[in-house]
This record gives C-alpha cells, structure tokens and sequence, in this order.
C-alpha cells in the first residue's frame, strides 16, 4: 500500500520530567513535545508481516468502497476529486458524517480524527451551524455584492484574529496566493521564500520543495528550489525551518529582489513540526531589517491553535496572514488580511482581486456561528482533552520502549516515528515511514480515520470527548502491543 499522498501546554510535565525527558533544542513554550531518552528498534521483517495481514484486513473489510473506488474511476481521475484523497488500494468512501463519527459505504463507524484538516473543528453537522444556514436559505444562496452580512463576517475575523483588513477567497491556495501577490504589488519586487517541506497551497509560486527528494533537494542549510509538477513559480527561494542563519543569508543576497516570506508558524504538512524558542521572533527581526513581507499561512492552524490563531497565541504578529479551514464550519472559506499598510495594493488597485462566490452569504452564516461556538472555555475544553491524550500515548510509547514521541499544538497531536525530535523537513525525512504506513493502515482497519499520508495528524475538535479520547488511546495501546508481539 503505497500511500499518496497557553504556557499552559508545558506545564503538563513538570520541569524534571522536561529535563529528563528532552534531548532537543528548547521549543516553543506554547507548544508540546516530549522525546524518549531511550527506545527500542521494531522488527522490520515483523513489520512488513503485520503490514500485509492490515492490508488484506482492509481489502476484506471494505469491497463496497473497493466498488465505488471502481465506479468513480470512469468519470473522476484517481477516483476522488483531490490527488490527497487517494491512495493504494483504494480510499474509504463516505457516506454520513455527524459529531465525530462518520459511517462509510461499507456500514463502519469510524471515529474522525482528520475532522477536514480542521475545517470541522466544531463538528459535523453542528446544530448552531446547521441552523445559521438554514435560516440563510430563506434569504437567499448567492448575491454577488456586499453584504451586511460579509461586513459582519470580516469584522468578527478582525477582530479575532488582531488583523487590521481582510478579504474573502474560497481555499486556501486563494488566499495564499493572493496574498503572495500583494507582496509583490507592496514591494514591487517579484521573488518568493519558503520553507523546505511547507506546504501553501496549489498556487504556482509556492509549489516549490513541498516534500521534494533529497537526491534533488541539496544541502540541508542551502535548500534547493525543487519546482512542482507543472508548475511555473517564478523567482524563489527555500530555506531550512528553525534556521534563522539561512534565512539572514538568503536576505543579504537576495533582499533587492524578495517581495515576501511565507511560512507557516508550526509547520503541519510534515507531522507537527515546532518553532524553535526564538525562531519566529527572529524571522520578525529579519524580515523588518530586509524591508521584506511576513505572510504566515494559518490555513491550518487558525482556530485549531487557540481562540486567536496561532500569530496570536506565539506572539509573534506577521504583515499578512492567511486562513481557511476552521474558520468557516464546514463550507468552503477562506481569507487573507493583516495590516492596513499591506493591503493597500487591494485598495489603490496594483493587485485586483476577483471572485464570483468571495464573500458567500452560506460562508458568512458558517463565520458567525464558529465565531460563537469557538469561545475560549470551549477551545481550550477541546485542547485539555488533546494534552490527555498526548500524555496516555506518550505513556504507551514509554511503557513499549518504542522509537517515537508525541507532539502536539492546540487541538492537533501526532505520533512521530523517531525518537529523536523533528525541527526541519530533512528531520522529517529520516523518520520511519514504515511504521507510519503500518499505523496508518491499522488505524482504517479499527475504526479511525486519520489523513492520507505518513504524517497524519489528529485533531479533538468540540464534538470529541472523553469517549472518543479513550478510544483512540485504546486503539494506539493495541497497535503497540501488536508491534512488539
């Protein structure tokens, strides 16, 4: 099966614990990780045993998502409608989602622990969600124009997220790459940094080194530029995360003719991969120095990181910033804002932007009622249920000596399978991914479901509780019985 594909945090271990515990740089202290001091190689050869009898478990259990995998395959490329969604020997296909559960062609109720990326952070089929929609159906589904109530949206966003101005868009790629293009109209300068591994959407400047090959990715302190399938970027440049060294080197060599750095404040395409203590305050000195745009890509983070997104929360405040996801219940949405200064090239005109459904009144119900349910004391009800389960896996981990450890933002979590911490993507790259596979394809196999990919995340968002915590500790506890046999 080859896949495509609130100090508050550390004050869960006590200082000792930290100390004995962690062999790494000091991260964030908004964020969580903890690393074993010692651990124990698995089997290979036992792996890709286990492997097999996952993969043909998944073949018998799921040959009605087999046939409509089939069937799809006529009309849709891949047999799903994004390359992500599809993997070896076939996706699940679903049929119902409410709450945390979704149940799947095959009459299985699986625990959801993708939840959209995010964009379900506040359930499937939410009653305060289903009812603002509802109520925006008697009114109308599509105007084309302002609104009172895409005012009311953009200042309920403003105002949560400390940003000056936003714009609607629809997906995230939109907004990163409008944003991107307002960097350039600001600076009149055309050149792109990003980091090696980040992930910033589709659009063509920024499908540079989202998971390139190390044989075509060059030093790890002086990444190559590895340019996306059928991608035309224009002038970029990719640089290390956690390493403020090569960024300041890149800036002294190229300042004149960068318009922008993007990044995303915890990386979370590659696992959950977390600012160093200091870093992003020095990407914030250096990109003032250098006169060059601070975009942080929140499309992931935003809500799932705290009330006020990530920026907010690390305290660290960029000039633009983009979001999707959690931001808009379930519909598509998205945005980019920040301050007044950096939108002007919306305003004066040097960057148009266009859309038919910016602003859709169906996506401005979703804002209000996420903005209503996303109160501090329910987020931070969700987050307190993710450190639970950070804790109990890294206890299994512990307990089975095995060479992974747990990391955590916000609501989100992972199991990274090393036992070292990962603080780039050339890290990201020597973890097991053997391993991963295996988790991944047992987790399918025992009712949960997590992202395509060997970096999957969870995510607790306000319709998981204690029960669905349980289960899935449960479930891990089980995989690593099985995998020390």
């Amino acid at each position: 099966m080859t896949r495509r594909v609130h100090a508050k945090l550390r004050s869960h271990l006590d200082p000792l614990t930290v100390q004995t515990r962690m062999k790494t740089q000091t991260h964030h202290n908004q964020t969580f990780r903890s690393v074993p001091t010692h651990s124990k190689p698995l089997d290979s050869t036992r792996l890709e045993k286990l492997f097999q009898q996952q993969l043909d478990l998944y073949k018998s259990n799921l040959k009605s998502s087999s046939d409509e995998y089939l069937t799809a395959l006529k009309t849709i490329p891949l047999g799903a409608h994004s390359t992500f969604q599809s993997f070896d020997p076939y996706p699940i296909s679903i049929k119902s989602a409410k709450g945390a559960w979704m149940v799947d062609v095959d009459g299985r109720k699986m625990l959801d622990l993708s939840m959209g990326f995010g964009s379900m952070l506040v359930g499937h089929l939410n009653p305060l969600v289903m009812a603002e929609l509802k109520a925006t159906l008697d009114i109308g589904t599509l105007y084309t124009a302002p609104s009172p109530d895409s005012r009311d949206a953009a200042e309920r966003l403003c105002r949560r997220f400390g940003i000056d101005q936003i714009r609607f868009t629809n997906s995230g790629t939109e907004s990163t790459m409008y944003a991107v293009r307002t960097a350039r109209a600001y600076t009149g300068k055309e050149g792109v940094v990003k980091v090696e591994g980040g992930y910033h959407g589709s659009g063509d400047a920024l499908m540079v080194s989202t998971k390139p090959s190390l044989d075509k990715a060059g030093p790890e302190d002086a990444p190559n530029s590895v340019i996306g399938n059928a991608s035309v970027p224009g002038l970029s440049y990719v640089v290390p995360y956690n390493n403020a060294e090569a960024l300041e080197r890149v800036f002294e060599k190229h300042s004149a003719t960068i318009a922008c750095f993007i990044v995303e404040p915890v990386l979370e395409n590659i696992g959950i991969v977390l600012p160093d203590e200091g870093y992003l305050e020095k990407v914030r000195e250096l990109c003032d120095e250098y006169k060059i745009v601070l975009i942080f890509d929140e499309v992931k983070t935003g809500l799932t990181a705290g009330p006020q997104g990530a920026a907010q929360r690390l305290g660290v405040i960029p000039d633009l910033i983009c979001l999707a996801k959690s931001i808009g219940g379930g519909i598509p949405l998205a945005a980019f804002g920040g301050k007044t200064e950096f939108m002007k090239p919306v305003t004066d005109g040097r960057m148009p932007h266009l859309g038919t459904f910016n602003g859709h009144i169906l996506a401005m119900a979703a804002v209000r009622a996420v903005d209503k349910l996303c109160t501090p004391a329910a987020l931070e009800k969700a987050e307190s249920l993710n450190i639970q389960a950070l804790t109990r896996i890294r206890e299994i981990i512990d307990e089975y000596e095995l060479p992974a450890h747990t990391v955590g933002f916000g609501v989100k979590g992972c199991v990274t399978w090393s036992d070292r911490p990962v603080r780039n993507y050339r890290d990201y790259k020597a973890t097991d991914f053997q391993i991963a596979e295996l988790s991944f394809l047992w987790s399918l196999n025992h009712g949960i479901m997590t992202p395509p990919g060997l970096d999957e995340q969870w995510l607790i968002s306000l319709a998981h509780d204690q029960a669905e915590v349980d289960f899935m500790v449960n479930d891990f506890k089980e995989l690593a019985k099985t995998l020390r046999g």
